[in-house]
């Protein structure tokens, strides 16, 4: 049976590859998510399998467990409006690192509890395996429900800090879980010692309000970023908890995640041209709506547009490009921009779509939306790929899109996202951007486009707005 449970593995990890390889496109995605659950659902059986001589008690924990995760992660996942997507990320993103945590404590939970957990005497490995996947999965708990919190705006989305003692804040309670852990390690290794419960709790609460202390000074700008982050740290604490378990479903799959998530997140950041320490430190806008630089755009007006003039300009554009932000995430416009987008294709209008690598609240937010709304995958395009067609193009549509398309970036050496490459969309010929208000964007820094001379503003919600505008295409 051994040979049954290793072939299982085996089989498992090659789908989780195989279906990590369709994650890399838009057009392969959804297969890939599938390819990816079949070979969790199949390292989940070898591993029941594996334990198939448990008691009775033991497979009533099992099955009462399984049955709560179905009955908790199903219906959320059938029901979460692609708004709330984020949010639904960066809870099952936590519940992973909690429940490596949990394990730990049921590891360190009495004097023996290491051994009746292992069934054998504490090996230095595996010690220093449990103790690094609690403190990692404690900090990937707290900060995801953190994430969690801001991005359904019960927090608010600004940084929240305490200045200049946030990092030295931060330096004592790692250095009190390392510590902390270093003496549960000396105790659980030496038959003499006892270990109390009371050492891993307090292991598990250092390194929890580290988790809240690192992602609370986070502004919401910088989101994206954090949900990778929290990400891989909690795939690398799964794989530090198949080590200790000696379970290698959980090491590979832990790696895998770890090493996508890290390199996902240094892209993001390299996107933001900004370093990850430097997003862990804290994130834009501390102040919340500051130009960040010598000119004020106080006293400057905004040419504002109507529905029918933005039809009017669009159906007689030869190219348009849309770009989407969180404003149509939340609007849930993006089936009304592809009803529109197809009206202007039928009047023989190239219409595109240009995605920022951090638009929205989680990597890949707007392809996600815009893919839901059946728009073809050709159609979006990366930064890099249609940043020079902006100056020959003779209208961009922005949709709630505010901080990635900020000139300040490009032109404000004192902008605090100076540096952070954006979608040069001021230099299409005509630019409409389409918002609620004046408000500035998550990175509470307010942007020049909206008074440039060719930025014309369409207030109002997202969906209607682009449902009017429709209308005057038709009409036209």
């Amino acid at each position: 049976m051994e040979y049954v449970v290793n072939g299982l593995y085996i089989l498992a990890f090659s789908l989780f590859i195989y279906g990590l390889m369709g994650l890399t496109g838009p057009k392969t995605a959804v297969r890939g998510n599938q390819i990816a659950a079949v070979g969790m659902f199949i390292a989940v059986a070898a591993t029941l399998i594996s334990i198939r001589d448990a008691d009775a008690w033991n497979w009533v924990v099992i099955v009462v467990g399984l049955a709560v995760g179905i009955a908790l992660g199903v219906p959320p996942a059938l029901r979460t409006k692609m708004t709330a997507m984020p949010q639904l990320v960066a809870l099952f993103n936590g519940v992973g690192g909690g429940t490596v945590a949990l394990i730990a404590y049921a590891e360190f939970l009495d004097s023996s509890g290491f051994t009746n957990f292992h069934g054998q005497e504490p090996t230095a490995h595996i010690v220093v395996a449990s103790l690094f996947a609690a403190i990692i999965g404690s900090i990937s708990f707290w900060g995801s429900v953190i994430a969690f919190l801001k991005l359904q705006e019960t927090l608010p989305g600004r940084p929240i800090g305490f200045g200049k003692a946030q990092q030295p804040i931060n330096g004592v309670l790692l250095v009190g879980a390392v510590a902390l852990s270093v003496i549960i390690g000396i105790k659980a290794i030496s038959p003499e010692a006892a270990t109390s419960q009371w050492w891993i709790v307090g292991v598990l609460v250092l390194a929890g309000v580290l988790g809240l202390m690192v992602v609370l000074p986070i502004g919401g700008a910088d989101m994206p970023v954090v949900i990778s982050l929290l990400n891989a740290l909690t795939g690398l604490s799964a794989a530090a908890a198949g080590l200790a378990l000696d379970n290698q479903a959980m090491i590979v799959a832990g790696m895998i995640v770890g090493a996508s998530g890290s390199i996902l997140t240094n892209l993001m950041a390299k996107a933001m041209n900004r370093s990850i320490p430097a997003i862990v430190a804290g994130g834009f806008g501390g102040d919340g709506g500051t130009t960040g630089g010598s000119a004020s755009d106080e006293g400057r007006t905004v040419k504002a547009t109507s529905a029918a003039d933005a039809a009017i300009q669009m159906a007689y554009a030869n190219q348009v490009i849309v770009v989407p932000g969180y404003g149509l995430a939340v609007a849930q416009a993006q089936h009304a921009v592809k009803d529109m987008a197809k009206l202007l294709e039928d009047k023989g209008v190239a219409v595109k779509y240009a995605i920022h690598p951090v638009a929205g609240r989680m990597p890949g937010h707007m392809n996600v939306l815009l893919a839901e709304a059946d728009v073809e995958y050709d159609a979006m395009k990366e930064m890099d790929d249609i940043n020079d067609e902006f100056a020959r193009t003779d209208v961009t549509l922005v949709i709630g899109a505010n901080d990635v398309t900020n000139p300040a970036a490009r032109e404000d050496s004192s902008s605090p996202i100076y540096g952070m490459p954006i979608l040069n969309v001021d230099q299409s010929k005509s630019t409409i951007v389409l918002k609620r208000g004046m408000n500035s964007g998550f990175a509470g820094i307010e942007n020049p486009l909206f008074f440039a001379q060719n930025t014309s503003m369409l207030f109002g919600d997202a969906k209607k707005m682009v449902g009017e505008v429709t209308e005057e295409l038709k009409a036209l």
